[in-house]
């Protein structure tokens, strides 16, 4: 199995693709080891010194590690983790553990709209990063967006959000004023 290696824009976070599917149809955010009980593989990976985070994408796994570690040390260790966890046959995911819904937020047509939009222009691009942004809501003007993976901490993630994805919204939909993240 060879997996392969990308670096995203924020440099506590590695991408992994292991050239397989990981979580078709959906992404999943484990932001301690405390969140990983329904992921084996999430579990393996947080068994690693210095890992603090980790996103199951369809096709990819994002691995954030603490300031002080270095990749140089860990990045072998997760490559490790990862083949193993694929040659076992154990499931990315528990039968029973769905994976996180993209919200309940009533679909009007604005909220249609800030939905399309982040799937088909915002998303794509991010995930190229290691990363996801998930709608939470729309309020007031204001659209809440989960970061996910390499997004969460990066140190360009304001500068996505403000400058990239609220002035693509604000274009396209005059009904939004602003976008915050969501902590």
């Amino acid at each position: 199995m060879f997996i392969q290696t990308e670096r995203t824009p924020n440099p506590a976070s590695l991408k992994f693709l292991p050239g397989k599917a990981v979580l078709p149809g959906g992404g999943r955010d484990f932001a301690d080891v405390g969140a990983a009980g329904p992921s084996p593989l999430a579990r393996r990976l947080f068994a690693i010194d210095g890992v603090t985070g980790i996103y199951l994408g369809a096709d990819f796994i994002t691995v954030s590690k603490a300031e002080a570690e270095d990749w140089q040390v860990i990045k072998p260790l997760v490559l490790g983790a990862i083949m193993e966890h694929f040659t076992s046959g154990e499931p990315v995911l528990i039968a029973g553990t769905a994976a996180e819904s993209a919200g309940s937020a009533e679909d009007d047509e604005v909220v249609r709209q800030i939905r399309d939009l982040l799937e088909t222009r915002v998303r794509p691009a991010v995930a190229q990063d290691g990363g996801d942004i998930v709608f939470d809501r729309f309020q007031d003007g204001v659209v809440y967006l989960h970061l996910r993976g390499s997004c969460s901490g990066c140190p360009s993630s304001t500068a996505t959000l403000k400058h990239g994805i609220e002035n693509m919204l604000r274009h396209y939909i005059p009904e939004v004023e602003a976008v915050e993240a969501v902590l």
